[in-house]
C-alpha cells in the first residue's frame, strides 16, 4: 500500500512543484523512457536538483487542471462509478524515489481516473483502443506506486468529444519501470551526475535557453569522448549527403516523366509538380536605394552557429 509524503489539500501551487523534486512522478516517467517530444530526460534531471523550473505552469497545463473535475464527473456519469480526490502526493512503500499524485480514485475498486485534454489534431492517438504511451506509462506508474490493479484514463478530445478507455496492470512494463527510473533517480539526480543529451527537440531547446550567447574568444579543452562523437557526425552527415542526393535523382526522373504536365497517375500513386508565385521583398535592393526604410524595419535576433573544422 502506497505511503503518503504531503498531504496537497492546502498546498499551494509553487509548493507542490516543490514536492514533485523529491522523486519521480508519473508524467516524469515517459520523460526518462525518452517518450515525451516536449521534455527531454536532461531537463528532467535539471528540474529535479532545482538548477531550472518546471514548466508544469504552461496554459496547456492550467487548462487541463481546469477541466480535470468536468472530465471526472462525466466518466463518473457515464460509467456509473463514484470517484473521489486523493488530496495527497502519494510514495511507493518499497521505491521511496516513486511517487504518484493522482487525479482520482475509484471508490470501492482498486483502481484510479487520469483526467486528460487533448488538441483535436491528436485524435488519431486516441482512436480504437490506442491511448498515447506517454499516458499508458503513467497510469503503470500509478499502479505500481498504489499496487491497484487498474487504472481508467478519460479524454476530451478538442473540447467536444469524450473517451474513456480501461488500463489494465502490467507487471513486465512496471518492472521495466522500477528499473528505469531508480538507476535515472539513483544514477544521475542523487549523485549529480547529469545524463546525457539526446537528438530531441527538447534537448536542442533547452540547449539554447541554458547556453544563448558565448562568451567572445573563449575557448575550453573538450573531453577525448569529443572526437569519437565528431568522428561518428562526419559518417552521419556522409550518408545524408548521399541520400539526399540520391533523392534529388529520384525527384528529377520523375519531373522528367512529368515534363510540363502538372500531375501524373501512376499504379498506386498521384505525383504533382505545380508551378507557385511567391512575392518576396528584394532586401538587397532596399538597402541600396532606401536604408532609411531598411534600418527602420532591420530587427537583430541572437543565435550561436555549430561549426567543425579539422585541424592540420
Amino acid at each position: 500500500m502506497a505511503k503518503v509524503l504531503a498531504n496537497t489539500s492546502d498546498m499551494t501551487h509553487e509548493e507542490w512543484l516543490k514536492e514533485r523534486t523529491h522523486g519521480i512522478g508519473g508524467s516524469d516517467a515517459a520523460v526518462i523512457l525518452g517518450l515525451n517530444k516536449w521534455k527531454s530526460p536532461m531537463q528532467l534531471y535539471m528540474e529535479k536538483i532545482g538548477e531550472i523550473e518546471s514548466d508544469e505552469s504552461s496554459e496547456a497545463a492550467y487548462w487541463g487542471q481546469v477541466l480535470e473535475d468536468v472530465i471526472a464527473k462525466e466518466f463518473a456519469r457515464r460509467t456509473g462509478k463514484k470517484v473521489r480526490n486523493r488530496y495527497a502526493i502519494l510514495r511507493h512503500p518499497e521505491y521511496p524515489w516513486m511517487l504518484a499524485n493522482v487525479d482520482r480514485l475509484i471508490v470501492g475498486e482498486r483502481a484510479g481516473l487520469e483526467c486528460k485534454t487533448a488538441s483535436e489534431y491528436l485524435k488519431d492517438e486516441w482512436a480504437g483502443d490506442e491511448v498515447p504511451a506517454p499516458y499508458l506509462i503513467q497510469c503503470q506508474h500509478y499502479m505500481a506506486v498504489t499496487g491497484f490493479d487498474v487504472w481508467w484514463i478519460a479524454v476530451l478530445i478538442g473540447g467536444n468529444k469524450f473517451q474513456y478507455k480501461k488500463i489494465e496492470r502490467d507487471e513486465e512494463i512496471i518492472q521495466m519501470l522500477i528499473e528505469a527510473e531508480e538507476e535515472f533517480w539513483n544514477g544521475h539526480v542523487v549523485p549529480r551526475i547529469p545524463p546525457e543529451f539526446d537528438g530531441s527537440e527538447a534537448s536542442e531547446k533547452l540547449l539554447r535557453s541554458l547556453y544563448p550567447k558565448a562568451e567572445p574568444e573563449s575557448e575550453t579543452e573538450l573531453p577525448g569522448e569529443a572526437d569519437k562523437l565528431i568522428e561518428a557526425l562526419e559518417q552521419v552527415n556522409a550518408e545524408i549527403s548521399e541520400l539526399t542526393e540520391l533523392k534529388k535523382a529520384y525527384e528529377n526522373k520523375l519531373k522528367g516523366m512529368l515534363g510540363e504536365f502538372e500531375r501524373g497517375i501512376a499504379s498506386n500513386h498521384i505525383v504533382t509538380w505545380k508551378t507557385y508565385t511567391s512575392n518576396r521583398i528584394d532586401t538587397k535592393r532596399l538597402k541600396a536605394e532606401r536604408p532609411d526604410i531598411y534600418e527602420q524595419y532591420l530587427k537583430s535576433s541572437i543565435s550561436r552557429r555549430f561549426t567543425i573544422k579539422e585541424v592540420k
